[in-house]
């Protein structure tokens, strides 16, 4: 089985506390990233504003080997801001737990799934390429879930992103809900995992063996609150369970030193092995 990985080092691991990249050490960490070897790089969120949009104009026109994707939330003012900076490869992404829905949109579930349909629809019309991003999908209803992800893959998207958005799964929840997702919908699934309980590699881990061919990183773990999935980490757990990984370690020492100074994170230096 191959593993694809989806680096967002410059979507969420600029969520970060303090972390924010200059243009050019963007397109610097992308060209890196790309020559590392990974599948599919989120290159941030182009309706933040001018300077994210410059960015990752710059970063497609590199016309890198890896897919250039860039994050939106279910609407279609952020989908054109990426549709205005060039990018064609859309992560589209929705709350779906009861809790987000009713407290962070306000809406029901009903709504969910006419925005998605709608917006993913609109992208797909305009020749875009999509992945469907699950927030909350720890601490969402099943059912629900399931009827989520059979939509978006009824509207065309390639792909599911279970995101355990507070991290609060364990690898052996995390096994059971991704193989029930790939079971009943046949979409494909990748993991986005926080830290923290401290299990965000070991629940990337039990993503893949419950069936998840795509893993979301970030170069160091850097992400929102506790970080995210360590590419490192699961680069090099993978390896040792006997898959063959494609990434060129001399390019991620290079890679991970640049982040953690880019990142004025110089105390996870002692991470990198010489």
């Amino acid at each position: 089985m191959t593993v694809h990985f989806i680096d967002t080092t410059l979507r969420d691991g600029e969520q970060s506390p303090g972390v924010a990249f200059t243009v050019a050490e963007k397109v610097h960490i992308a060209c890196l990233l790309d020559k590392v070897g990974v599948y599919e790089i989120e290159a941030g969120i182009p309706v933040m504003g001018k300077l994210e949009m410059d960015a990752i104009y710059q970063i497609l026109s590199k016309n890198l080997r890896a897919r250039v994707t860039t994050w939106n939330r279910a609407t279609l003012n952020d989908v054109k801001a990426s549709l205005k900076c060039g990018a064609r490869n859309l992560h589209i992404s929705s709350p779906v737990s009861d809790i987000h829905i009713k407290y962070k949109l306000n809406r029901s579930r009903e709504w969910v799934l006419d925005n998605l349909r709608r917006t993913v629809h609109y992208a797909r019309a305009s020749g875009c390429t999509v992945s469907i991003g699950a927030e909350d999908a720890s601490r969402a209803d099943m059912q629900f879930l399931i009827l989520f992800a059979k939509l978006a893959k009824e509207e065309g998207a390639n792909r599911l992103r279970f995101a355990d958005t507070l991290g609060v799964l364990d690898p052996f929840t995390t096994r059971e809900k991704v193989a029930e997702i790939i079971q009943k919908t046949g979409i494909e699934v990748e993991m986005h995992a926080h830290n923290d309980f401290g299990m965000a590699t070991a629940n990337a881990l039990a993503a893949q063996l419950g069936g998840a061919n795509y893993l979301s990183t970030t170069i160091l773990g850097l992400g929102e609150r506790a970080g995210n999935t360590s590419f490192e980490e699961i680069v090099k757990v993978l390896h040792y369970k006997g898959f063959k990984i494609n990434a060129n370690k001399q390019i991620l020492q290079e890679l991970s030193r640049y982040v953690a100074l880019a990142a004025k994170r110089e105390c996870l230096l002692k991470r990198i092995t010489p």
